[in-house]
């Protein structure tokens, strides 16, 4: 078993030391990060908590899957490595993107 744990369905203003108070219940713990969003750089309402060892974690997920933590029922869970992404077509792909930037491109004016 791996030693990091997804905790997912948190309130948004949990702290990263509320997380490592809570957990500690359950063994050691390595490091706590709570994602934030891009855009308004607020958490996102998961986080990641890496236990000291696999027995730890597995102790962790007993104890607190499915039970309340600050109002809401938190989902914990053994966690998976992160997906594979492509780009889809847009950023540094190569392509050109954008709306209609070929016919700009030559000069005209006219909208179309």
């Amino acid at each position: 078993m791996n030693n990091k744990l997804y905790v997912g369905n948190l309130p948004f203003d949990t702290s990263e030391s509320a997380l490592r108070e809570l957990f500690t219940q359950a063994g050691t713990i390595v490091s706590v990060t709570i994602p934030l969003d891009r855009m308004s750089n607020r958490p996102r309402g998961f986080a990641f908590v890496e236990m000291g060892t696999a027995d730890e974690a597995s102790r962790a997920i007993k104890m607190f899957n499915g039970q309340d933590f600050e109002g809401r029922t938190m989902n914990v869970s053994e966690a998976r490595p992160p997906e594979q992404r492509s780009n889809g077509g847009y950023g540094n792909s190569g392509g050109k993107g954008g709306y209609n930037r070929d016919r700009r491109s030559r000069g005209n004016d006219r909208r179309y």
